[in-house]
């Protein structure tokens, strides 16, 4: 009996051991990024500036409608962005759904931003994320319990890839529409091409409008990873459930579907929760 107490005593201070060498690895993951968000936020300028309709005087008739009905017109232009989501991830068909609370922060002159998320994979474990796009470069870091790192990915396919993610992600933030490293041509009544230009990375997506002139899908080819293998792939993300924050007029939640041969595979399903513009 004394032997079995002795070795559930040695058990219980092993996980108190281990839990909180993972909390202070947490804590040092995430001041590293709060580190980040500062030197992203420390390239904020060009405060203050509205938005006339003569800015949008020249965009495709589809790109007009959607911006009138963000209400940014009159507004200031948005050069910094928090958003808080909730979520739910898994990495593969036959794998379970995970919990996911995030935080990302967007700055809009110089296109950038930093994601922050933490993974709940099982009770008492977790998973650390950070996704960046600063100087036109791209970085997705994950680790396991904040410790162990698994994803350190850099490269011109994350850069590609980390590109379209912020160009996709506009929508909540439609003003930047309006940056010269953005175009836009008009394919049918519905949807519209825009191009994103910056640091020698191109990349292209559709984002299709309905009769009220929101967005409700944006499309693209995109960069992952599948089986070992890097390559293009359609990646949709369509989005709805529309809400006003600060007067802007935005789709709250949405599905990212990797479109394959062999199948759709919707991995991560968001919802914002919060969102503040120039607060930085």
């Amino acid at each position: 009996m004394l032997k079995l107490k002795i070795i559930l005593i040695f058990i219980v201070v092993l996980m108190a051991i281990f839990l909180t060498v993972s909390s202070i690895a947490k804590y040092v993951f995430n001041q590293k990024v709060e580190k980040e968000i500062e030197e992203l936020f420390s390239k904020v300028k060009n405060k203050g500036e509205i938005v006339t309709k003569e800015d949008i005087s020249e965009l495709p008739q589809n790109v007009k409608k959607w911006l009138e009905y963000t209400g940014i017109i009159g507004k200031e232009k948005i050069v910094s962005v928090h958003v808080k989501q909730k979520a739910d991830m898994r990495l593969d068909k036959d794998k379970p759904w995970m919990p996911v609370e995030a935080e990302q922060y967007f700055i809009t002159d110089e296109p950038g931003f930093i994601w922050k998320a933490n993974i709940k994979a099982a009770p008492l474990f977790h998973i650390s994320g950070r996704d960046k796009y600063e100087n036109g470069k791209g970085n997705m870091l994950i680790k396991i319990l904040s410790l162990f790192t698994v994803a350190d990915s850099k490269g011109k396919e994350i850069d590609q890839g980390t590109l379209l993610r912020y160009l996709a992600e506009t929508m909540w933030f439609p003003t930047a529409a309006l940056n010269e490293y953005i175009t836009w041509e008009e394919v049918d009544q519905y949807n519209a091409k825009v191009t994103m230009t910056y640091d020698e990375i191109t990349a292209s997506g559709i984002f299709t409008f309905n009769d009220k002139g929101q967005v409700i899908n944006f499309e693209a080819e995109r960069y992952g990873e599948f089986n070992g293998e890097i390559r293009l792939e359609t990646w949709a993300i369509p989005v709805r459930n529309y809400k006003e924050f600060e007067g802007i007029r935005i789709p709250t939640k949405g599905d990212v579907t990797w479109k394959l041969d062999t199948g759709d595979f919707n991995w991560f399903n968001f919802e914002v929760t919060e969102i503040e513009y120039n607060n930085y």
